[in-house]
């Protein structure tokens, strides 16, 4: 059986080895606010749902650990986040109407039902809130 003092013990050191406040965890493991406060103040024990979710959304978190303190934690490095891919910024000047008129006669790239057709007209809306219309 799982101590519910202990197990809110072992809740506090994932919070502060993460730097989660009580409210960023339940939203990272998709719980309510109040299922969070009610483990940790020893109110409430945990549900099967409420740890499988902790040991989903934290893979260095041990099962056998986080249940009995038996085991390690916190792993021996940090975690790294994987990384994040970075859309492309283009640093080529938008088109100007002679290209676009030049182009017109292409088919449009994303063709319905195998058809082409051709371009009437292109909006380029930039960052800051200001747009370009080109009409063929």
């Amino acid at each position: 059986m799982v101590n519910t003092e202990d197990f809110s013990k072992r809740l506090h050191r994932i919070l502060e080895f993460y730097e989660l406040s009580a409210a960023g965890f339940a939203d990272k493991i998709e719980v309510g606010r109040s299922s969070i406060s009610h483990i940790l103040s020893g109110r409430n024990k945990p549900s099967l749902d409420f740890v499988m979710k902790i040991v989903k959304s934290f893979p260095e978190v041990e099962l056998y650990w986080l249940l009995n303190g038996k085991g390690s934690f916190p792993p021996s490095e940090k975690p790294t986040p994987p990384p994040v891919a970075k859309p492309e910024i283009s640093t080529t000047q938008p088109p100007r109407e002679q290209n676009i008129q030049e182009k017109s006669e292409m088919p449009f790239p994303f063709p319905q039902q195998g058809k082409s057709k051709p371009i009437r007209k292109i909006v380029i809306f930039y960052e800051d809130g200001t747009f370009e219309a080109f009409e063929n």
